[in-house]
């Protein structure tokens, strides 16, 4: 069923993105004044895949870098529709509908600035049900979509767009463009079909993050725990309470990686790991939860969530996990997107601490093979 999206639902849309993006995809602000802006007092069409037609052109468009830079790398609305244009020349057709590839952070208000500009319908679906830090990690890759032909434009007015071999090479030679060009550029690929996208994509990760935002809201209005309720829409359970007491990051690649621990009661401690976004929670030398799970880190008291770059020493937080989609936990996703992927020694543990049968990392006897 399809809704119309406006100004006033950006806030909640992009607090919700916030928590799903587990720490990455950029800083929510920054999209919701983008999005705001090619609202204006206008609205956007949100469709459900399911009404997709079957012949419909979908591309999803995106940040792609380190989100520590885009807080000072501020986008435009003609460097967010450039490479629409440019790959609706290339492709020769015209584009119907916008998608996002991730619905995280800035990733989720991008695609609504870029819909509303080119006065396009927008899906409420994504590519991943959270954030991930490469352009290959998405569940269109696992059914054989190709992210090229791939565009891509940065805020100097450079326009290209890339064709690969597979969505490997894809973010390979993308991200150094990417690196080239400031370490961040907006980019727009995984042209799909109505067909491919509905089969493809998740469904009703936009509306879920309105959920989720106005969720939270709603619980600091009625004096009740916003960090609870948020644990409660989202299935999961709370990991850690503390204060930041240590983060070390730094952009390198073209990513923001670092650690952060996280100091709790009696001399407990909560290491996070993370590449844009958080990959590996452990306390203690207990793995509790690792990519492809969600791992959000919230403000204690308030329930607002905290990006990887505003981490900061002092910080009292609360840790949350949840379910990914249940793709993500099919043996060919882990190898795409486990903590073996990004070399941590150790399988993949799913929210509740519990390991996930199908990582192919697992020998024999149930171990972690290292990367």
């Amino acid at each position: 069923m399809s809704w119309i999206l406006s100004a006033a639902q950006i806030p909640d849309l992009a607090r919700g993105a916030a928590v799903l993006g587990t720490g990455g995809g950029g800083d929510p602000y920054i999209g919701s004044l983008l999005a705001a802006q090619a609202l204006g007092t206008g609205t956007v069409e949100v469709v459900a895949p399911d009404e997709l037609p079957d012949d419909a052109l979908v591309l999803t468009v995106a940040m792609m870098g380190a989100p520590t830079v885009m807080v000072e790398k501020l986008p435009s609305l003609d460097e967010v529709v450039a490479p629409v244009h440019a790959l609706g020349t290339y492709l020769g057709r015209p584009v119907t509908h916008i998608a996002c590839a991730e619905v995280g952070g800035v990733n989720s208000t991008i695609p609504i600035a870029a819909a509303a500009a080119l006065g396009l319908p927008l899906l409420d679906a994504d590519g991943m049900g959270r954030a991930f830090p490469e352009l290959q990690m998405v569940l269109p890759t696992l059914s054989g979509i190709t992210a090229s032909p791939l565009a891509f434009s940065d805020e100097k007015g450079n326009v290209g767009v890339l064709q690969t071999v597979d969505n490997g090479w894809t973010e390979r030679i993308a991200r150094v463009a990417c690196v080239e060009m400031g370490c961040s550029v907006m980019i727009s690929g995984f042209s799909m079909s109505g067909a491919e996208a509905k089969a493809s994509l998740v469904a009703g990760s936009l509306s879920r993050c309105i959920e989720i935002g106005r969720g939270i809201g709603t619980a600091r209005e009625e004096k009740r725990d916003a960090v609870a309720a948020t644990v409660e829409l989202l299935g999961g359970r709370e990991l850690f309470a503390g204060k930041v007491v240590d983060v070390q990051r730094a952009t390198s690649t073209g990513f923001a990686r670092g650690r952060a621990r996280v100091d709790g009661a009696a001399g407990a401690a909560l290491v996070l790991q993370f590449q844009n976004e958080h990959l590996v929670a452990e306390s203690a030398g207990t793995v509790l939860a690792t990519t492809p799970d969600l791992i959000m880190v919230l403000e204690a008291d308030s329930g607002e969530p905290i990006t990887t770059e505003g981490l900061r020493y002092g910080q009292r937080v609360r840790v949350i996990a949840a379910p990914a989609d249940e793709r993500w936990h099919a043996a060919a996703a882990l190898a795409m997107v486990g903590p073996g992927y990004f070399g941590y020694g150790m399988p993949a543990h799913r929210f509740d601490g519990s390991v996930s049968a199908a990582d192919p990392t697992l020998t024999a006897a149930g171990s972690g093979a290292a990367a």
